[in-house]
């Protein structure tokens, strides 16, 4: 069983990662901070294809982004296009989807309300 804080929530960072029509998602819960940057760098990294990367990031389960996160997050981004592709975020939570908009992260990844939205082309 995952360590939780006491509102339930997971403590650590979780990624389940599945593939949808040739798109990787990549489900996260819990914190993304400068404890599990690596981890979170490591579940973005671009694998070597033939076919553009496209990801898509389901955040409805992180409650909490750190200044660390981001960073990796606007690498990913622009790893992702250099690389022909791109890097989604849908169902950002309400804390999250604040700091992404304060530093302006919404400007740069595509956000979606929902899942389904965030896979269509």
């Amino acid at each position: 069983m995952a360590d939780t804080h006491p509102a339930g929530q997971p403590a650590r960072l979780s990624i389940t990662r599945t593939d949808v029509d040739g798109i990787r998602v990549l489900a996260l819960a819990g914190e993304l901070d400068a404890d599990n940057a690596d981890a979170l760098r490591e579940a973005l990294s671009i694998e070597e294809s033939s076919t553009p990367p496209l990801t898509v990031l389901d955040l409805g389960a992180v409650t909490f982004l750190d200044s660390s996160a981001i960073s990796v997050l606007a690498l990913a981004h622009r790893d992702a296009n250099a690389a022909g592709g791109w890097l989604r975020m849908a169902v950002l939570t309400a804390p999250v989807e604040r700091v992404v908009q304060l530093v302006g992260l919404d400007t740069v990844i595509g956000c979606y309300p929902t899942l389904a939205q965030a896979l269509k082309p």
